[in-house]
């Protein structure tokens, strides 16, 4: 597998975490683990820091 590759797909995974999370807070959707509801500020914070991955993948991927 080449880097170029490697950033494309991490780039692809990272947006579209990034995507379903956004999806949670439009849509209102509920996530638990065990018994334990994840508040939506979690879903903020996954939001940014996914979107900074994959924003981050593609402009290495613009270098390598």
């Amino acid at each position: 597998m080449t880097a170029r590759l490697y950033l494309i797909i991490s780039g692809v995974i990272f947006a579209l975490i990034g995507l379903l999370h956004l999806l949670r807070i439009v849509f209102q959707l509920p996530a638990m683990v065990g018994v334990w509801t994840v508040p939506f500020a979690m879903s903020v914070l996954a939001i940014v820091v996914a979107t900074g991955l994959a924003f981050s993948a593609f402009r290495l991927y613009r270098v390598v």
